[in-house]
């Protein structure tokens, strides 16, 4: 039975299934946490200049140094930032970052309010240490808004520890031999970072969780919308196990997934353990066994050695079997460790739990036994690469099989998109965090801050007030233009012409291909006033926003100019209608009413979006009575 199967199977109470969430969330404010720079995203090809930076750790105020940073360290690498005409000295870390910005501090008290917590007297900006280069200055500064809240899921309440307030990293483009190329559009955008307790007890528990803590973020209308601005990190821990952070689950889909999986790796984890410690099994000192592949005709290890590199292995005494045992979907106990060797720059391991194989001979992997001193019951792992790497990769091999005679490491992880994850760093520590000199603390004041309504709430009341339906209802409450539904509705637009719009109009012409994502809201905005005022047609709106789209640059009068979209008085639609009328008399005179279907068809064909439906209809339905 494979990981996955077991893990649909396993009685998460017995396991002492312990899980908790942090939901990190952009907020839509005009301008970035600590500077007045846009929150706007663009292409890196926009980008006007690039510079270059290295990091290094630096040790908190009582001389510690935090371990997720070292290691994050320990490969020399170069950092790029893509510049833009926008960026200011702050996002360059060449001058002190300005104050809390007001606009996102009270978004965020609002997103408290909706959660029960508390807020703090004072706030306090604190910098926590990131050396991975997503942050120009080498840490991320962070300010804790408010505590001890609480949100209600079908088997109990979740309690909420706390809501920061942060500034998002930068956004990582590229990834070379090098090091890593980041765009600075996407940093400093503010971002609350919402923890649970470790109340969660089951998959299902963690998704329902995370998405009651999704729709009372949207209900403030204040939270950008679309891929990549809202993240789950899940902390998952079994009773034997040990406490792990994924970091990046993308999707709402995945989070059961990735705790089902995960459960599933630690619980693989610690039975390996116990077979190993019933084994006796330990771990030997890493060494050169180039020799041994002097001749080979392995693509990868003969092409190591050509470029002047070398070959390292360590031996894994009592480890034969074990290194190949799958401990997750598609991922064995020698995928973690190839995680750790890639950390320090190496494409993988080989072992020989899975050798002969990739061009490695039978031959060969007995000389490599040989000359570690492996036997049948024993396993050997390689690194070929450069020789620095090699040997530091195969250090990094050593280290994480020694753990997995203890069991399950704490450590971070990132999201793979099939449910399963990857090790990237060790869990940080407090050493990580310090105070941020340059910015005053805030006192924050959450009696000004009005409680926002619900998102269920909404769909009751557009149900109520404006006759929507419940689906209509729904897809606006949800919806990424709810707040101008709102507005325009508030501005006398009739609230069915603003919902069927946004929410229908929209989708269709994406699914014809329209490059709707290019309409602005201020061009929304004209064409509901050019509707309601009589210059447009309801039936002329998907034109309009078509050529809108695909010339946002004009405004929405100049287009509708532009595609003939003006409407028409009375006489003209009645001159349009008689002409297809006669131009269909035969039909008219055999068929009657039953015409006029077809007819109507026709008549809005001619018109081309210029008139009223209902008057089309009206006017269509007396001339054919007429000859009738």
């Amino acid at each position: 039975m494979s990981a996955n199967e077991e893990a649909a199977e396993f009685d998460y109470e017995d396991l002492g299934l312990v899980a908790g969430l942090e939901i990190h969330q952009q907020l839509d404010t005009a301008t970035k946490l600590f500077c007045t720079c846009p929150t706007e995203l663009r292409e890196p090809e926009a980008s006007t200049r690039r510079f270059t930076r290295y990091l290094h750790p630096t040790r908190s105020e009582l001389g510690e140094l935090d371990q997720a940073a070292v290691e994050e360290s320990v490969v020399d690498r170069e950092f790029e930032y893509l510049a833009y005409d926008t960026t200011c000295l702050v996002e360059e870390d060449d001058e002190p970052p300005h104050e809390l910005d007001e606009e996102a501090l009270e978004t965020a008290l609002e997103i408290a309010q909706l959660m029960d917590m508390e807020a703090v007297d004072q706030a306090h900006v604190m910098r926590k240490i990131v050396v991975d280069g997503s942050n120009t200055s080498g840490f991320q500064r962070t300010t804790l808004v408010a505590t001890d809240g609480e949100i209600e899921t079908s088997v109990g309440p979740v309690g909420i520890e706390d809501l920061l307030l942060e500034e998002e990293s930068a956004q990582r483009v590229e990834e070379t031999d090098r090091g890593v190329t980041y765009s600075l559009d996407r940093l400093g955008i503010p971002l609350v970072e919402i923890g649970t307790s470790p109340d969660i007890r089951s998959p299902e528990q963690a998704r329902e969780a995370a998405e009651r803590i999704g729709m009372l973020l949207r209900s403030t209308g204040k939270v950008k919308r679309g891929l990549g601005t809202i993240r789950q990190d899940v902390n998952v821990s079994i009773e034997e196990g040990a406490r792990v952070e994924i970091k990046g689950v993308q999707s709402l889909d995945d989070i059961d997934d990735i705790v089902r999986n995960e459960v599933a790796r630690q619980a693989e984890l610690v039975e390996i353990a116990a077979e190993l410690r019933g084994r006796e099994a330990s771990v030997g000192e890493p060494q050169d066994v180039s020799e041994v592949f002097a001749e080979t005709e392995s693509g990868v290890i003969g092409g190591a050695l050509t470029a002047g590199g070398s070959v390292s292995a360590v031996p894994l005494y009592g480890f034969d079997g074990l290194v190949g045992r799958e401990i997750a979907p598609d991922r064995r106990l020698g995928t973690e460790f190839s995680d750790h060797a890639k950390r320090h720059g190496a494409g993988g391991i080989f072992h020989t739990d899975e050798l002969p194989a990739y061009g490695v001979t039978e031959e060969e992997v007995e000389a490599l036994r040989d000359a570690v001193g492996a036997g049948p019951d024993d396993a050997v792992a390689i690194v070929a690469a450069e020789t620095n790497v090699a040997e530091s990769a195969i250090e990094a091999v050593a280290d994480r099989a020694r753990t997995a005679l203890e069991g399950v490491p704490e450590e971070t992880r990132g999201a793979n998109e099939d449910g399963t994850t990857r090790y990237l760093r060790p869990l940080p520590g407090a050493a990580r965090m310090y105070p941020e000199t340059d910015v005053p603390p805030v006192e924050p004041d959450p009696s000004d801050v009005p409680e926002p309504e619900l998102l269920t709430e909404k769909v009751d009341r557009y149900r109520a007030e404006y006759g929507l339906d419940e689906g209509l209802a729904r897809q606006v409450a949800y919806g990424a233009n709810m707040p101008l539904f709102e507005d325009v509705v508030a501005d006398g637009i009739d609230p069915t012409l603003a919902a069927t719009t946004l929410e229908s109009t929209l989708t269709e012409l994406r699914r014809d291909d329209v490059p709707v994502e290019n309409l602005a809201r201020e061009n929304l905005e004209e064409v509901f006033a050019m509707a309601d005022g009589g210059d447009l047609a309801r039936e002329g709106i998907p034109d309009l926003l078509t050529a809108l789209a695909e010339n946002p640059a004009q405004s929405a009068e100049e287009a509708a100019e532009a595609a003939g979209l003006g409407t028409v008085d009375e006489v003209e639609v009645r001159d349009a209608v008689v002409e297809v009328v006669e131009r269909n008399e035969e039909q008219v005179e055999s068929e009657g009413m039953q015409a006029f279907s077809g007819l109507m068809g026709e008549c809005m064909g001619v018109l081309r979006g210029k008139a009223d439906g209902d008057l089309v209809s009206q006017l269509l339905r007396e001339e054919i009575q007429k000859r009738s």
